[in-house]
């Protein structure tokens, strides 16, 4: 999902985003506000709108504060749901498909930085363990990212 294509979304939903420039943070949310640093490269901006978007729609109130636990389960819940919107399970299977071997293409074909892809691998392992069979597929996390096709018999 590109960056266009989440500012779109964020309008049905009446959301304001802005570029700017945020010393100290690439995003930030207040109310129905999204500001997002505007001198970050493209997959970054979408990877950043995307947490903020997780924001919007998971977390509720001030969670600056992340000594707090509960704050923290907030910002994990957020940065889950930008996961599963800019790559999820699908995500990986459609790199697989088009050809992706490496973090860096599945990054770039997913529109998404490399960082961004291994924080979501390194989730998905979390809570899946070493693989996950979704349709025909089963996606493998460790040691390391792979995708197999089902063969039926």
């Amino acid at each position: 999902m590109t960056y266009e294509d989440l500012m779109i979304e964020s309008e049905k939903h009446d959301l304001i985003i802005k570029e700017k420039n945020l010393p100290g943070y690439k995003g930030r949310i207040y109310k129905n506000r999204i500001a997002v640093r505007g001198n970050i490269p493209s997959a970054e901006k979408s990877c950043v709108l995307a947490e903020e978007l997780g924001h919007y729609y998971t977390t509720v109130g001030d969670i600056l504060d992340q000594s707090s636990v509960e704050n923290r389960k907030q910002e994990l819940r957020a940065r889950l749901w930008a996961y599963n919107k800019m790559i999820g399970l699908f995500g990986i299977i459609r790199a697989y498909e088009h050809g992706c071997r490496s973090a860096s293409e599945i990054a770039e074909y997913l529109n998404v930085t490399v960082e961004f892809l291994h924080d979501a691998i390194s989730q998905y392992r979390s809570k899946y363990g070493v693989c996950v069979e979704v349709d025909n597929y089963i996606i493998f996390f460790m040691p390391s990212l792979a995708v197999m096709e089902r063969i039926s018999d």
